[in-house]
């Protein structure tokens, strides 16, 4: 509908001045003011006046108590609109007040940034979540069909004397489906339950931003908080067959065994249990030594171990005088470090430093300790134009991993950032800073999936700059955009931490707990933080 201020037949004109379409309004005066003739109006002081924007004419409603006074602040304790006489009235007088226009446009803007906030990110992360309910169900009952298939397999094995056994391990499947199924619809429940809270209240915004009613908007309460707290995700440990060679002697211990199905829910808002302020310059690095031990080092050449007090157990300087790359504690408690500028992978036992393998043509990047006890380097050549990843028993190289199955690169040749860690399942797990992804290939070196962030985010440049994995397979991986990413084993995102007050994070480690480490380049603190429930 045309606004008839700028129609051709009937033009809104200064009252004072016939200016065409003017900007201002005086609302107790009732007339319309141009720029230039709003000091000429405020001037007659034998009445009171208050100008507004010429689309906010009306905005100032008539007292309730006084009729002959019009509103022209608000008290935010009784959160109504309130004349001069009501503001000098006793009733008031400890009360604090606000002018209605900038209390107007505070909430306007708090409502647009609401209805922002529930459009852009509360609704679809909601319904990306909805959708994905129905391939969950189908996760289930796929994973079920592939247990059931093997133990049917060890069941023809086994003829009759073991149906009695096989068929209770089969209710075992089902009891597990169901309290699997019954974790999803406890989740589906209340998505589903919020998704028309969050579409009504979407439309309530959209209906209040269009009214110059204030009592109306100063009746609204933002709800964008509780529906920013999603309900609580979980992470499902699937059971798993393992058959045994038959003995009809012990017929009941060798059929196999079903492990338990293991739900476990990620915290919405990770805890931050307690942090430790090093002295390192830039903190870059962590790795746990013990689950109360913990070894750090930034961009000095000092690598500085710590409680989780906060004491300085010791430190030790780089052979070099150089900052280390990266670090890594072995199984036998010994910390292996990468030195870049002289090309060099160290192992620091007591205070002693033995360089295990010094390269050449090649410059050591990130390192880490694997279980079966072996060093996995990802390093770039002088030339700045190979990355690879090479596997070391001892000083001996076994494996090499540069390239896929097309012949393409599976690193960016750039000397950027690039950590990278063993999964529980052997899958080797880089976090490429040049190619703004996570890159996880199988122990083989077969190229699984690259994880570029998941997309129904809001698009912000992903920079990977530290990764590790936890117990249950989890990758996680710290993004400079002041966020930590997780996902499952497959490269499915799971959720981000960031709402812990994370500043740059970087170097990540997970203790035997699954508690998180994680150090802040700017501020130098490690925190360990809690995100399983």
């Amino acid at each position: 509908m045309e606004d008839p201020m700028y129609s051709l037949q009937d033009v809104i004109r200064c009252d004072l001045c016939e200016t065409p379409v003017p900007p201002k309004h005086c609302d107790i005066c009732h007339i319309h003011l141009c720029e230039a003739c709003v000091g000429e109006h405020l001037s007659d002081q034998s009445k009171d006046h208050y100008i507004v924007p010429f689309k906010l004419r009306g905005i100032t409603p008539k007292c309730t108590k006084h009729s002959t006074e019009v509103c022209t602040q608000l008290c935010t304790t009784c959160n109504i609109p309130v004349c001069p006489l009501c503001v000098a009235s006793s009733e008031h007088e400890q009360h604090k007040k606000e002018d209605i226009l900038k209390w107007f446009e505070y909430k306007r803007k708090l409502m647009q940034k609401d209805l922002q906030d529930l459009e852009k990110s509360i609704y679809p992360r909601y319904q990306e979540a909805a959708t994905n309910i129905p391939v969950q169900r189908a996760d289930v009952n796929k994973h079920s069909q592939k247990l059931t298939t093997a133990l049917d397999k060890q069941g023809e094995a086994l003829h009759t004397e073991i149906n009695t056994i096989i068929q209770g391990m089969k209710s075992q499947i089902d009891v597990m489906d169901a309290q699997h199924i019954a974790a999803i619809d406890q989740q589906e429940v209340a998505i589903n339950h919020t998704i028309p809270e969050i579409t009504q209240a979407i439309l309530d915004l959209k209906r209040l931003l269009d009214t110059s009613d204030v009592c109306l908007v100063s009746e609204y309460t933002s709800r964008t908080e509780e529906f920013r707290n999603f309900p609580a995700w979980f992470h499902v440990t699937l059971p798993t067959f393992t058959p045994q060679e038959i003995n009809r002697e012990q017929i009941h211990q060798q059929i196999g065994s079903l492990s338990e199905l293991a739900i476990t829910f990620l915290l919405d808002e990770p805890r931050i249990l307690t942090y430790i302020q090093t002295e390192c310059r830039d903190l870059r690095r962590v790795s746990c030594l013990s689950d109360s031990e913990l070894w750090t080092c930034g961009e000095d050449y000092i690598l500085r171990l710590y409680n989780l007090q906060g004491e300085l157990l010791r430190s030790v300087q780089t052979k070099s005088g150089y900052m280390p790359q990266d670090i890594t504690v072995t199984q036998s408690g010994g910390l292996v470090y990468t030195d870049y500028i002289d090309r060099s992978i160290n192992l620091v036992s007591g205070t002693q430093i033995q360089t295990l393998i010094t390269l050449r043509g090649w410059r050591p990047l990130g390192l880490c300790s694997t279980s079966s006890g072996d060093l996995l380097v990802i390093m770039t050549r002088d030339d700045g134009k190979q990355t690879k990843v090479v596997r070391y028993s001892g000083s001996t190289e076994k494996q090499s991993i540069q390239w896929d199955d097309q012949g393409k690169r599976l690193y960016t040749t750039s000397n950027h950032t690039k950590y990278l860690c063993e999964n529980r399942n052997l899958d080797i797990c880089v976090a490429d800073n040049g190619a703004g992804a996570v890159v996880v290939v199988s122990a083989a070196g077969k190229l699984r999936f690259r994880y570029t962030g998941p997309p129904s985010t809001p698009r912000k440049a992903f920079y990977p700059v530290a990764i590790t994995t936890d117990s249950r397979a989890n990758i996680l991986t710290s993004d400079y955009n002041h966020r930590i990413h997780i996902i499952d084993q497959d490269g499915l995102f799971l959720r981000f931490i960031h709402n812990c007050g994370l500043q740059y994070p970087w170097g990540l480690c997970v203790d035997s707990r699954d508690n998180l480490f994680v150090a802040e380049s700017v501020t130098d603190r490690v925190k360990k933080l809690q995100y399983y429930k």
